[in-house]
Parts: structure tokens; sequence; C-alpha cells
């Protein structure tokens, strides 16, 4: 069988990374003897013409892809395009969003065949065997798919107990030198899982309530593989990677042992962690660990079931002092029961905490507690558009908070933020900043060009012929120039991203054009 899984456009504002979850499934599907290709729309821009090139090239018989809320509206059209495309493809959707919305994905996406519920590794396997043949559908465990007129929703998969028993991500059939250039920090995971029932999180419906573990040397090989690939940030994006004190202690003291030298953050609890823990995780090279806080209202924190206090939000922050560790709070904004006198609550709560933090709004995803049980709480949902849902603007309300008085909160502390930084700007082209603030101006001017590089096919387009007898210097500066032309970017900024692809190799000359280097 031969597979195309689609990485769905991911906005810069997101932080786009390797996708993890799609290179588990394509794992899954090569591992159970499939032909596998990732189209990837996340580096690459995305039309579809070039679907229908990369379609036309490959011949899939199974197209795939997944996503979350935000990005649904997206990966949905993309799938019906290549439905489009070739009619005879069996078209497929994972992920958290569809998983618990996967009757109304097929009502209204004709041009989506099957859902696949919660994890996905087992289906792919079992679709390797089955998927062509939809009268053995009603066989395969984990999906959903449209049968009679209906939609016909096989029994869910049991969660996958044995994590090590699955191949490690597939992460090979991504661009990775595009991904380099772009710089967010690839992700892993050491546990699936989270005990927690929050009513605004997906992840104790999504990968159950046990934390299932990984074993700690295989996780350390697999950041070996990584650094390997030329990765030097890593993000650990369990649900919670602190839920097992003695278990974070081992894998730093894995990485410690192997004398592995990489940066990487983790998400935590305020009442997982200790001064010893966060010591280790220093020690091991971790620079943040996140929280989610959500508020300064000790009630709204019983509402949202979130199981900690406002005291123990304190002593994690004060240890990240401590220690060394950079922490942040994450804030939500428009949680049942919220009130203005809540939002002074939080951001006089927020603004003690000695630590980094930001607000966001409230996204009553599919499945959440809040979204299946509307009624059970002060909450209106505004909009059922998803693409609204990437917690940057307001699609909720409460009895005494409107949408706009939300949004009035969150723009206040942006427009400080945005105050602040515009005032680094001006400094920076005075001259006036530190280094570590001017390394922070350059890198995001670097990162705004380096994604429109990306998504625009820049390298592609304008690399051709740069050089006509292989000089890497004239043809580094002709496309250079080209880039200046294309973008308006300021020559400065060209220069210092055109000299960090060359002196990471991830540009190589080839007959006189540009090209992405290939994988490692």
């Amino acid at each position: 069988m031969r597979v195309a899984l689609i990485a769905s456009p991911y906005p810069l504002e997101e932080a786009p990374a390797p996708p993890l979850g799609l290179c588990y499934v394509a794992s899954a599907f090569l591992s159970a003897g499939a032909d596998v290709r990732i189209f990837d729309f996340v580096v690459n821009g995305y039309s579809k013409e070039k679907l229908a090139k990369w379609m036309k090239e490959f011949d899939p018989q199974l197209v795939g892809g997944n996503s979350v809320t935000m990005n649904f509206p997206q990966a949905a059209d993309i799938l019906c395009d290549a439905k489009d495309i070739n009619p005879d493809v069996v078209t497929l959707m994972g992920g958290p969003h569809v998983t618990f919305w996967a009757r109304q994905t097929l009502d209204t996406y004709p041009g989506i065949d099957m859902i696949i519920l919660g994890e996905g590794e087992g289906t792919a396997r079992d679709l390797v065997e089955h998927g062509l043949d939809r009268s053995a559908w009603p066989r395969v465990e984990g999906i959903a798919f449209r049968e009679k007129g209906g939609v016909h929703t096989t029994h869910r998969r049991p969660f996958i107990q044995d994590l090590d028993s699955l191949p490690l991500p597939a992460r090979h059939l991504l661009p990775l030198s595009r991904y380099r250039a772009l710089g967010f920090p690839v992700s892993i995971i050491t546990s699936r899982g989270c005990p927690n029932r929050c009513i605004f999180c997906l992840g104790r419906r999504m990968v159950g309530h046990k934390v299932r573990y990984r074993d700690v040397t295989k996780v350390a090989d697999e950041i070996e593989t990584l650094i390997a690939m030329g990765f030097s940030r890593i993000n650990v994006a369990d649900d919670l990677f602190t839920a097992n004190r003695r278990r974070v202690r081992a894998l730093c003291e894995e990485i410690k042992r192997r004398g592995m030298k990489f940066a990487w953050t983790a998400f935590a609890r305020v009442n997982t962690v200790d001064k010893s823990t966060l010591e280790m995780m220093v020690e091991a090279g971790c620079d943040c660990v996140s929280f989610g806080l959500e508020t300064g209202s000790p009630e709204i924190l019983k509402t949202a079931r979130k199981g900690t206090t406002l005291d123990k939000a304190r002593k994690a922050a004060k240890l990240c002092v401590e220690t060394g560790m950079m922490g942040f709070g994450s804030f939500i904004v428009g949680l049942p029961g919220e009130t203005a006198e809540t939002l002074a609550q939080t951001e006089e709560f927020s603004a003690s905490l000695g630590i980094l933090f930001g607000y966001h709004h409230l996204a009553p995803f599919p499945g959440t507690t809040v979204a299946e049980h509307l009624e059970d709480f002060d909450l209106e949902i505004l909009s059922e558009d998803f693409s609204l849902y990437d917690a940057n603007r307001p699609v909720t309300r409460t009895a005494a908070l409107s949408a706009a008085d939300q949004a009035a909160f969150v723009n206040k502390y942006n427009d400080m933020c945005d105050e602040e930084w515009q005032k680094k700007l001006a400094d920076y082209e005075k001259g006036l900043l530190g280094p570590m603030d001017s390394l922070r101006v350059e890198g995001n001017e670097n990162l705004n060009l380096m994604y429109r590089v990306l998504t625009d096919d820049l390298v592609e387009s304008l690399g051709q012929a740069a050089s006509v007898n292989g000089d890497r210097a004239k043809a580094a500066s002709t496309l250079a120039e080209r880039l200046i032309a294309a973008t308006g970017a300021e020559p400065k900024v060209v220069k210092r991203v055109m000299e960090g692809l060359l002196k990471r190799d991830l540009l190589v000359l080839e007959t006189g054009s540009w090209k992405w280097a290939p994988n490692p």
C-alpha cells in the first residue's frame, strides 16, 4: 500500500515544529509494510497544484492527515482537495479534534472517507491490511466512516500499554533541513496519559488518565538520534512530564551520564515539582518549565477542576527563581465564572510571581468537558468557526464578561508587551541594546524572513541558475540579491539568514542551483 500523510499548514505564531503525532503514525504504516511519504505543508507552501504534482509522482492509494482544532478547517480542505484530484484514493483524518468531532466531520466534508479515533498507531497497521477494502472496515477498531446513509463507529481501540513497542517517529520522512532552518524545538514524548480532570483540556480523554511511560534508556537513545540530526533544542511534549519525580530524576541522570549537551523544555504542574527535581533538570540542560496556572481566582480554579492552589503556584514559581529555572505561567481568560473582579485577581497574581507569564483565551475544543457539558457551566460559545480557536481571541463569554471585555483585558497586556518590544527595536537601531536583547531582535527578524522563504518556496523559485559555473560565493550573493528584491527585507537580515543557512550546511549548490540539503 502506498500511503501519503499530509502535514497541514500551521501558523508561525504557534511555533510550527516537526509534527510528532504524524511521524508516529508514519512509522506504524512503515512497520506494517506500507510505502509512506509525508507531504509537508508546514515548511512548504500549500497549493492544490503542488498537491496534485506530488500525488501524481507518488500515486498514493491512501491519503491521511491530522490536525488540532485551530488548523482543522484547512487540514480538512486539503484532504478534500486530494479526493478531488483522485476520487479513487481513500482519505482519512486523525487527531484530537476529529476524535471527538467524527460524525460532524464526515457530515460536513464528503471528501473525507474515514476518521481515526484516539491513538492511531494500531489502527494504521490494520489499515495496511484492510484499508482499501471498504467491506472490511467494520472489523477495524477505532475508526468512523459513512455506511448506509449514516456514520458507523467501530469499537474504540484500547490505549497502547507498551509504548516501547512503538517504532520511533519517522522524522526521516520530513524535510529536516527546512525545519532546522526555521529553528523551533523538535518534540519528543517520554510518556502518554494525564491523571488530571481540567474541564478545558483533552489530555485525559485523548491519551487516558493512567500515565504510561517509555523506558528511560530508549528516550535517551532517541535524544541522541535527534542531536545527530542536527537539533539542539528539544521540547518534551508529555501532558505532565513531572508526574513521576523519580522517573524525571532517572532521565536527567541518564542524560548527564551520556554527556549529552542540548537545551530542553517541559510541561509541569505546580504540585509536582520540588527543589531537588528542578535542580536536577537544570543540570541536565532543561532551561524552561511551563505551568498551567489558569487564573488568580481560587473559585475558578475549583470550577475548572484544576486540583491546585494559588499557594502551590507561588511556591513553584519561587523554586524556579531559586534554582535558576526559567518558569512560565499560562493563564486562561474566560473560564466559567469569569468576571471583571476575577480578572483583576489574575492580573495581580500573575504579576506577583516573579516568572514569565502570558494570557490566552478559552478555546472550548470538541471533547473537552466544558464543550460537551456546556449547560453545566457559566459559559456561552459564540462561534464554531474552528479557525478562530487559536486561544488568541475570545470565542466565548460568561454571564458577567463579554467577549469584548475579555479581549480588552488581554489586549491591554499584549499592548504593554508590544510597547516594550518596540522600545527594544528602537534601542537596537541606536546600538543601545545588550548582546542578549540584540540577539532576540535579530532572531525575530531572521525568523519572519525564514518563514516566508519556506512557505513561499523562495529557494526553489529563486535559487535556480544562481551560478552557472558552480561558484558558491557568487551563487550565494545572487540568491541574496533575489531574496531582497522578492521580499523587501533589509539586506543585513538577508545576509544573516544566508550566512546561517550556509554555515549549517542547510543549503547545497547542485549544478549551479540552490537546493535544501537532504536529510542526514
